[in-house]
């Protein structure tokens, strides 16, 4: 079990473990809009959704879950939280999802699943079929163009070597930059992640920033400090 602040998350019957990528999705992303609906797409443990719930006043926070055990696993986590009133995780797949859609949402986030160098095979193909298998980014943005509001707020977290393609992918759907945070491990190590924020507005001024997780082992950054503090216990 991991213990949060305000909750916590078994994730034992989840392929996908709580990271940072996942915390900082859901800490990161903007609320400013006020939302009444959230929308938490591959969902995982429910980790994003627990923490939207936490930071917003979202009468209506739903997570589409492919996966059974990953979906009776935030299930649970969400009927053991302060707001399982609030909470709901659709067994899912994106394509059946928006088939009939329902409901526009006023923020939807996705920590999409993306190949890594991690899990490189010696079989090239197969590497590349497991990527596009995954979650291709234009079916995903496909889908929150669908899916947002005429206000609504569209954030993920992606490989920075992505960020440029994704973009122009969403760019392709009207749909544009509010906010990017170029996240680095340390002071010396390349931009890993980039949090991006989309909205159907076009603007030129939109922020960009950077992040640094921490200058030393456990040495934990002020800013990520600052942007973490309300969800892990020893911040």
């Amino acid at each position: 079990m991991f213990t949060f602040k305000q909750f916590a998350v078994e994730q034992d019957r989840c392929a996908m473990k709580i990271g940072t990528d996942g915390v900082l999705l859901g800490a990161w992303t903007p609320i400013t809009n006020n939302p009444f609906s959230i929308l938490d797409i591959g969902a995982g443990t429910g980790i994003i959704a627990l923490m939207l719930a936490q930071r917003s006043n979202a009468e209506q926070i739903d997570a589409l879950e492919i996966d059974e055990d990953a979906h009776e696993q935030a299930t649970d986590n969400f009927e053991n939280s302060p707001w399982s009133d609030r909470l709901f995780c659709y067994h899912a797949g994106l394509d059946e999802f928006v088939e009939e859609p329902e409901d526009e949402y006023d923020i939807i986030v996705s920590n999409p699943p993306f190949y890594t160098e991690d899990y490189k095979t010696e079989n090239e193909q197969r590497d590349i079929a497991r990527f596009a298998d995954a979650m291709p980014f234009d079916e995903l943005i496909e889908a929150a163009d669908l899916l947002l509001s005429e206000n609504g707020i569209f954030a993920v977290i992606i490989p920075y070597r992505e960020e440029e393609n994704f973009i122009a992918l969403a760019n392709e759907y009207e749909l544009y930059p509010l906010k990017i945070t170029r996240v680095k491990g340390s002071p010396t190590t390349e931009i890993k992640r980039s949090l991006l924020a989309f909205t159907r507005k076009e603007t030129t001024n939109f922020a960009v920033d950077e992040l640094i997780i921490e200058t030393a082992r456990h040495v934990y950054t002020p800013e990520y400090i600052a942007l973490t503090k309300d969800f892990y216990l020893k911040m």
